[in-house]
């Protein structure tokens, strides 16, 4: 029977049960049903990311376990989903002593160290030149080593990797974390014919780690809530796990990916990738982003696109953990004081450092809102020169006590604006001064106010002149009008002249008013005047995300489209309607209602079309017909370097046709569009059966129909 069969099933019986009528022998039989039916659930759930139920369902069934267990007590089991919800609060963690220790990884810097290890570990094999040395690769999370310890497929001790020979009992924490199997293996039919029998005792080793939307959603709904917010997930990660209160950690939403085996009591898989294989069938996650080469420059091609890839996954890596694969081997070559030698971590460049804060100053943003910069003494964090860092809102500040004058903690991720983190106490001489949010704008003057059950403060004076020109350079920059030749600094010239008040005064230049601009010459003239009336032909949702509405990013811009034919016919909707929108919501559709209403900005529409702007929804934008959803609910993942058009532009075109771009693949990937040099995504997606369209087919496909 299958696993939904099962369910539907098992919750018609339990709805015609009262669990105290049942005798102990039915009750025995009833618990042990839900928990093995929950259970392969949540494996679905966490480790999987593949849920075949709703949450209601899981919750009711939870809530019948939970009503067996109180009338009988005799069925209660150690494994029991039950058992997620925290315990009563420690005093302390006992002290556990690791029979084999969990070594930290020597690091390989660069090419040339992870060169010298390979060639180091060739040499000790005596692997002779000719021949392959297999070794696999797995993304480094940034999280926290534990070792769970199971008897007899029961979990029966999680501890922390502490200085690698003792470390702390955490099991009553670790058996909060739902991608954790209490119970192993989860589903014996997963398992294959020549898997070695569960050993008696095992332990698994992996890391315990926040997803990085988790992490944000956690945070947001403690600033929701009032309360203080966390800097990091690595350092929240560990908090969460040594809370000595339980169930203080069953609300913290953590993770776990098992990558090695510890001390076990009988024979195991002879390699990595077999021992992950077999972690996955027994119920555990794993990194999905994991791979075996036979060459050396394979590894070294994989960890540059994770170099460049890092910022698109959601957890936080430092570098890829490179291993011999067989075990064998690797227990030839054995260990040194502190290390393994047949495996080492190539790090990344740091992300974060420490400089000292100079000034704080305050931003106003195209919708008035007010963000706290931090003026830093320069410093380089991965390669690029930080002299600015955002500091969110002042309750950021507040919350974490960071003064002029601070040494701080700086990141930077990727392409996102660097951030102060917090502040290094330890650095403090006590001429450090506190800062408050000024009353009044920088800007126009005006007081500064802040929305109810908002973090932030707006300036909301309509002729407050930093936001319309942190507006105009929002409205012709290339995700939304894209207008060529009006860059930022002409956007501001303009403004900042009084040449243009409103959006709609850019469609009204000319060659007389240009041409009192220093700089700009008859070409420089045609040209600019040329691109303004190819921006009159852009999509509406480009339109809709230039006007730079409150919470209406790209995205939601071109969901809106999909609905409403017309900026006049979305003026018009009501809330209740846009809230149905799936991807909508409250918060968005209030802010579309509000900027509507007033009186000025409908002018501004109406304006706009008179001067020949298309505020309609275009061909390629409508959600009828083959040429908008040809690709509807379909997954793309793109790799390589496309020739034609780059990966951005790419990822427009699927969306533009209904489809989703994702950074990952699974089996759930319906196609990988693989340019030049693809790297490992390529190999996965071929061993997983997925579709690969070379840049030639994509383009053939994204054309049909058009």
């Amino acid at each position: 029977m299958s696993l939904l069969k099962r369910t539907r099933s098992l919750e018609t019986r339990v709805s015609e049960v009262d669990p105290r009528r049942l005798n102990s022998s039915e009750a025995e039989i009833l618990v042990n049903e839900i928990i093995d039916v929950l259970t392969l659930h949540s494996h679905l759930y966490y480790a999987q990311d593949h849920p075949i139920i709703s949450d209601s369902q899981y919750d009711r069934l939870l809530q019948c376990l939970r009503e067996l267990e109180e009338s009988h007590s005799q069925a209660v089991r150690s494994d029991s989903p039950t058992r997620r919800v925290g315990s009563e609060p420690l005093d302390s963690f006992d002290k556990v002593q690791h029979a084999v220790p969990l070594l930290s990884l020597s690091n390989a810097f660069s090419d040339e160290d992870l060169l010298t290890w390979y060639n180091k570990c060739r040499k000790r094999l005596q692997v002779e030149e000719s021949d392959r040395l297999a070794v696999t690769v797995e993304l480094k999370i940034d999280g926290l080593a534990v070792a769970l310890t199971y008897h007899n497929g029961v979990l029966e001790r999680g501890a922390t990797r502490g200085d690698g020979r003792t470390g702390e009992d955490v099991t009553e924490n670790v058996r909060t974390i739902k991608s954790i199997p209490l119970r192993i293996p989860l589903d014996s039919a997963r398992l294959l014919a020549d898997d070695p029998p569960t050993p008696g005792v095992m332990e698994v080793r992996g890391e315990v780690f926040f997803r990085i939307s988790d992490f944000e959603k956690m945070n947001a709904r403690l600033a929701a809530s009032g309360m203080k917010t966390y800097a990091n997930p690595r350092n929240t990660a560990a908090g969460s796990l040594r809370q000595l209160d339980s169930s203080l950690t069953a609300e913290r939403p953590l993770r776990f990916f098992a990558y090695s085996l510890g001390p076990t009591s009988s024979p195991v898989p002879n390699s990595q990738t077999a021992t992950l294989s077999w972690f996955e069938r027994m119920g555990f996650a794993v990194n999905t982003h994991t791979d075996i080469f036979d060459t050396i420059d394979q590894v070294l091609d994989f960890c540059q696109l994770w170099r460049e890839e890092r910022e698109n996954i959601d957890f936080e890596i430092d570098g890829i953990v490179i291993k011999i694969d067989d075990l064998d081997a690797q227990n030839r070559l054995g260990n040194i004081s502190n290390a393994p030698r047949w495996a080492i971590a190539y790090k990344f460049p740091g992300r974060e450092e420490p400089t000292r804060l100079n000034d704080i100053i305050i931003n106003v943003g195209r919708t008035g809102k007010i963000t706290p910069e931090a003026v830093l003494e320069p410093v380089n964090i991965g390669g690029v020169t930080v002299s600015q860092a955002t500091l969110h809102n002042a309750d950021y500040i507040l919350d974490r006590d960071i003064r002029v004058g601070d040494m701080v903690l700086v990141k930077r991720a990727g392409d996102v604006i660097p951030k102060v983190l917090h502040p290094v106490l330890e650095a403090r001489t006590g001429g450090e001064k506190s800062w408050q949010m000024p009353p009044h704008c920088p800007a126009c003057g005006n007081p500064l106010e802040r929305i109810e059950g908002e973090a932030d403060h707006f300036c909301v004076a309509s002729e407050c002149p930093a936001q319309f020109s942190r507006l105009i350079e929002h409205f012709v920059s290339r995700d939304a009008m894209d207008i060529e030749g009006m860059g930022t600094m002409l956007a501001l010239q303009l403004s900042g002249k009084g040449i243009i008040r409103a959006i709609d005064d850019l469609f009204k230049l000319n060659a007389p008013i240009l041409s009192s601009l220093e700089g700009f010459a008859d070409k420089k003239i045609s040209n600019l005047l040329a691109a303004l009336e190819v921006a009159k032909t852009r999509t509406m949702s480009r339109l809709l995300y230039g006007l730079g509405i409150r919470h209406v990013g790209k995205t939601t811009a071109e969901l809106l489209v999909k609905y409403f034919e017309s900026m006049d016919a979305l003026s018009r909707a009501p809330e209740y309607m846009l809230i149905e929108i799936d991807g909508v919501g409250a918060v968005i559709a209030q802010s579309l209602v509000d900027w509507f209403a007033i009186e000025e900005n409908q002018r501004l529409i109406t304006s706009l079309q008179a001067l020949g702007v298309n505020t309609s929804r275009l061909e390629s934008e409508t959600p009828t017909g083959t040429s908008s959803v040809r690709l509807a609910g379909q997954s793309f993942v793109l790799t390589g370097t496309l020739s034609a058009m780059g990966r951005k532009e790419a990822g427009e075109h699927i969306k533009i046709l209904g489809g989703k771009v994702i950074s990952s693949v699974s089996s759930k990937t319906d196609y990988v569009v693989a340019g030049e040099n693809p790297g490992s995504k390529l190999v996965k997606a071929r061993n997983l059966g997925v579709t690969v369209l070379t840049e030639e087919k994509f383009l053939a496909l994204i054309a049909q129909g058009n």
